[in-house]
């Protein structure tokens, strides 16, 4: 197979540019999927892949382009499909992402069988409905069955820093089209060790989340969560034992929660663009897959897409829902540590099977986690001053996140809180059931100083105040220092080059 796009074009240029697939060189010859997806047995290859989107590419409203490359130079593929005659406004626009991480095979495949029927029966897409579709992030991991990309990097923790091309172009996507529902798509162990030596299995075949994070709308928190509760409706219909998206050891006696509220990941990260953002797992079991394994979990994510396409019949009433949260103000303070709790030690009966009989047991437990709460807080500054020493690293940030920011020519006296990284905790922590890259980090009191010449200054205004703030803000508990790019630029005696400019 001729290797794409990369023979004819260096890689700094295929970073920054979208081709249409027509400037590929000839692939290899046609791969069909099977007509039933539920008789799925392996899944899609990138070979593969770029061969089923190569026959697709102009049939019904299906266009496929290329939108940048990853470390080793696999195409990252974008597929757009809209038949409707509405201006850009008009439009309802869906983005689906599968295989961040590259051993998670089953919404890759899901997505290529949707883009094949919408090929096939263009109606079978609504007509308002502007549907883009990265079917497969992370092509490196993918061909090496790894989780992470070629870099080493995990792509789904890289959605603050954006260090990764991967990353990168899919954010680039999100600034561009302003998706009003995007869907991140994972999978799930069904029996992993601690289950096992229970002799149980998880229950569910596929889990879906909102997004979360407190800083985020609460109508739109509250329409996603609506939208939850649709597809569950959906999946029970379809035969498809479906769950809240939850994390965690065995009940009783473990915590279980819902998932992560922080922007590391791509569910809050895409979600700053103000829409609905979702993330989907569906149940895959380690080691060989039983026969139909694999296609049960495609229909079940089939069953997901075409629930969410279709929408609950509120259309016009999420779009004004979508635009208030646009243009929603910051809050006077800032949340910076928030984690779920339960408040009321309200008992769940959660479910698992029996993997002996298949017998399904409802376990009482009062250790899934139902609330998230702030813990901390900090004020809302005016906007934030870059260091000189540290403009070109946080440039290059600022444009990668579609933040606006000001390079000053000439020095500005202004009042600012300058901020010490105490350190970062890399280790679980046990008590609050928090993962590892914890910032720890103090304020100083606000004092007047000169910021010279060469610094950066972001203002908060304007619709990317609330993306300014969860990237750039020192005090957040898993900010930018859990990364050792930006850790390395704190001083030696810890002051970071990030100041919170205060009245």
């Amino acid at each position: 197979m001729a290797r794409p796009l990369a023979v004819a074009l260096t890689f700094a240029a295929l970073l920054s540019a979208r081709f249409p697939l027509a400037a590929l060189e000839a692939g290899p010859p046609v791969f069909r999927l099977p007509e039933d997806p539920r008789s799925l047995e392996r899944t899609t290859s990138y070979a593969e892949m770029e061969a089923v989107l190569k026959e697709l590419d102009g049939k019904g409203p299906i266009r496929v382009s290329v939108e940048g490359a990853t470390v080793k130079g696999r195409s990252l593929f974008l597929v757009h499909a809209y038949r409707g005659r509405g201006g850009t406004s008009e439009r309802w626009k869906v983005l689906l992402y599968a295989q961040q991480h590259g051993d998670e095979l089953s919404g890759k495949d899901a997505l290529l069988f949707l883009l094949r029927d919408v090929a096939r029966k263009p109606e079978l897409l609504p007509e308002e409905v502007d549907l883009w579709v990265f079917p497969m992030m992370n092509p490196d991991g993918a061909e090496a069955g790894t989780r992470r990309n070629g870099a080493g990097a995990d792509l789904n923790r890289d959605h603050i820093g954006l260090e990764q091309p991967e990353t990168q172009a899919l954010h680039r996507v999100a600034r561009r089209i302003r998706p009003d529902v995007a869907v991140d798509c994972h999978e799930f162990a069904r029996e992993p060790e601690e289950y096992r030596a229970r002799g149980w299995r998880k229950w569910s075949d596929i889990t879906l989340d909102g997004l979360n994070n407190p800083l985020f709308s609460p109508e739109l928190i509250g329409t996603a969560r609506r939208w939850v509760d649709m597809v569950a409706e959906a999946e029970e219909k379809a035969g498809h034992p479906f769950l809240r998206y939850w994390v965690g050891g065995l009940p009783p006696h473990e915590e279980q929660r819902h998932s992560a509220p922080d922007i590391d990941g791509g569910l809050n990260a895409i979600g700053m663009y103000g829409g609905l953002s979702f993330i989907a797992e569906a149940a895959a079991p380690e080691g060989k897959a039983p026969p139909g394994d694999l296609g049960n979990r495609v229909d079940a994510y089939l069953t997901l897409f075409r629930t969410l396409l279709a929408g609950d019949g509120h259309r016009d009433e999420e779009r004004r829902a979508i635009e208030r949260a646009r243009q929603r103000p910051l809050p006077s303070f800032l949340p910076t540590n928030y984690l779920w709790v339960n408040p009321s030690a309200r008992v769940t009966r959660f479910p698992v099977v029996e993997t002996a009989t298949g017998k399904v047991v409802k376990v009482p437990t009062a250790n899934l986690m139902t609330d998230l709460v702030v813990k901390r807080t900090v004020p809302v500054p005016l906007g934030y001053a870059v260091e000189p020493r540290a403009a070109g690293e946080f440039r290059q940030l600022l444009d990668r996140h579609g933040i606006p920011f000001e390079a000053l020519s000439t020095p500005r006296r202004l009042a600012a809180e300058a901020c010490t990284l105490v350190r970062v905790e890399e280790e679980f922590d046990e008590v609050h059931s928090r993962y590892g890259g914890r910032q720890v980090v103090r304020c100083a009191d606000g004092k007047r100083s000169e910021l010279p010449a060469g610094s950066l200054w972001v203002s908060l205004e304007g619709e990317a105040a609330l993306r300014a703030v969860l990237v750039l803000e020192p005090a957040s508990l898993y900010g930018l220092y859990q990364l050792p790019r930006f850790r390395a630029l704190a001083a030696k005696d810890g002051l970071l080059p990030v100041q919170r400019v205060v009245p």
